[in-house]
């Protein structure tokens, strides 16, 4: 049985989430279909479209993602305090572009003039949808239907177009963080339809590496702002530099038939995560398989489990080898 999605997402243990979504049927969510030559990729698109414009609408941040032939992988970042900052009015804006909302929040948001008990029911609703809007869920659910929906339009067909619920996995700690970031930006390499990381379509080390060749960083993607330190803004927790550097590194030693290695010279942050280069590759070819659920040190790991209050520390052997 699956878990409920309550008892996976813990914003008191982190705010990082690994998701993937398989298509189910042979009809693929993009890519070519040999069998009868028709192309889907432009379907690619669809669902790298939905994840950049959600970024404007939820309080959640995409900080990596890859979109597969037959399904796609997202790295999200919740942002609670973002979205306990939002005003009535600003919720309630946000949540009428992606839903009809109801009479009394269209009328809100038009200007009319609301009687105390109707406005105290538009807030009570303002306040549901605040919740949703930083719901893993609800950002998933959204891209997943409209994706969906098109698809079987375009097929003429109708049913499941999903394998099932989304999987998702809590990233606990930096290590986690990093090890799952580079885990799907690489997913093109490993499957071998691009050559380098910055040639994998449909990707954000893509978009990343585009933007690095001018000094910039994404809009759409949660930034880099550097190593922990005090005052530390919002942003993933390493330099821009160095993850690039690492990911191109390791592109490297996985593309092809032989696998390589990563020079004596260990990256520095692979030292900083404390991260063996024999270990890091592994992590970055087997993710999927060698971790199913909540990943990081064995002393996060334990806190979160207590916290969702499971008996059983999945992946602590590993995280322990992996991790160490």
């Amino acid at each position: 049985m699956a878990t409920p999605r309550k008892q996976q997402i813990s914003l008191v243990d982190t705010p990082y989430y690994h998701c993937v979504a398989r298509c189910v049927r042979r009809a693929f969510l993009c890519g070519e279909d040999t069998f009868s030559g028709q192309s889907f990729e432009h379907r690619r698109g669809w669902v790298e479209d939905k994840l950049h414009f959600l970024t404007q609408v939820f309080a959640i941040e995409v900080c990596a993602y890859a979109v597969m032939s037959n399904h796609y992988h997202v790295v999200l970042f919740i942002d609670e305090e973002k979205a306990k900052q939002w005003t009535m009015t600003e919720v309630l804006v946000r949540w009428h572009r992606i839903h009809k909302g109801t009479l009394l929040t269209k009328q809100y948001c038009n200007g009319e003039r609301l009687a105390t008990p109707l406005l105290d029911e538009v807030n009570a609703t303002a306040e549901v949808y605040r919740k949703r809007l930083m719901k893993i869920s609800w950002f998933m659910g959204y891209i997943n239907e409209s994706i969906a929906r098109a698809a079987n339009q375009e097929d003429n067909c109708t049913g499941r177009f999903w394998e099932g619920r989304f999987k998702s996995q809590a990233l606990l700690d930096e290590a986690a963080l990093a090890s799952c970031m580079a885990y799907v930006d690489l997913n093109p390499i490993r499957a071998n339809i691009a050559k380098t990381p910055e040639r994998s379509a449909h990707t954000s080390i893509k978009r990343r590496c585009e933007q690095a060749k001018i000094g910039q960083q994404p809009k759409t993607l949660l930034p880099f702002v550097g190593n922990p330190r005090k005052n530390m803004p919002k942003g993933l927790p390493f330099e821009l530099v160095d993850y690039l550097q690492l990911i191109a590194l390791t592109g490297r030693c996985i593309s092809g038939d032989k696998r390589g290695f990563i020079e004596q010279k260990q990256p520095e942050i692979l030292k900083r995560l404390n991260i063996s280069a024999e270990n890091w590759l592994i992590i970055t070819t087997e993710f999927r398989t060698q971790f199913h659920g909540a990943i990081g040190h064995e002393d996060v790991l334990s806190d979160y489990c207590e916290h969702q209050q499971l008996k059983r520390r999945h992946n602590l052997s590993h995280c322990n080898k992996l991790f160490a």
